[in-house]
């Protein structure tokens, strides 16, 4: 063999990776996911501008830093098919756990009429519809990945959407944009007490 062919020969192996990491199908997922991390945290600097209330501004900016981060690992992630150099972390929301229960009389929803008309409740809204649809593309896309570290990364990400979703709905439950009804009383104790606990069966 020549050194020209010797030459091609060595620079096509080095263009061929050593290994293939990800299935086709988790490619498709994987960038489904990316794209959407993407469009949640272009959308979050669109709303940043309109918000009003402090505490919902500060909610948005430490979502927006933790989910970056997190966008950045599962680049890396993707594009090595390898552990990334840094670990995900867990989200840490701000909001206390009270729910209010209870419906109170409120304007009936309609479309907006102009960008003037945003409120805190429509963007904190969109926030709060945005983060659950990306928890649930991420659950389901967990399902489908065979590499076992982008499998784990995305996996370990459920949890701390879910923690977003529940930050953005406490906001406005204490604020009143979002009631929660109740059954009554009767009704919930009859439904509560439904079930009976199960006795353990063998299946042999």
């Amino acid at each position: 063999m020549d050194q020209q062919s010797q030459a091609n020969g060595t620079q096509a192996s080095e263009n061929i990776p050593p290994t293939i990491s990800h299935g086709g199908h988790e490619v498709f997922d994987a960038h489904e996911v990316i794209s959407s991390m993407i469009g949640l945290l272009d959308q979050y600097q669109l709303y940043d501008s309109h918000i009003q209330d402090p505490e919902l501004k500060s909610m948005i900016t430490s979502q927006s830093m933790f989910l970056t981060e997190l966008y950045n690992i599962m680049v890396e992630t993707v594009q090595t098919g390898e552990k990334p150099s840094q670990s995900t972390h867990v989200y840490k929301m701000a909001q206390n756990n009270d729910v209010i229960y209870g419906l109170k009389p409120s304007q009936p929803s309609k479309p907006i009429q102009s960008v003037n008309d945003l409120s805190d409740q429509h963007l904190s809204s969109y926030m709060l519809g945005q983060v659950k649809s990306l928890a649930s593309l991420m659950s389901m896309s967990a399902l489908e990945i065979t590499n076992p570290v982008l499998r784990r990364v995305i996996a370990d990400s459920v949890p701390n959407l879910i923690e977003m979703s529940y930050e953005v709905f406490l906001y406005q439950n204490k604020h009143g944009y979002y009631q929660v009804p109740q059954l009554a009383p009767q009704d919930l104790t009859q439904l509560t007490h439904s079930f009976a606990p199960a006795s353990q069966q063998s299946l042999n």
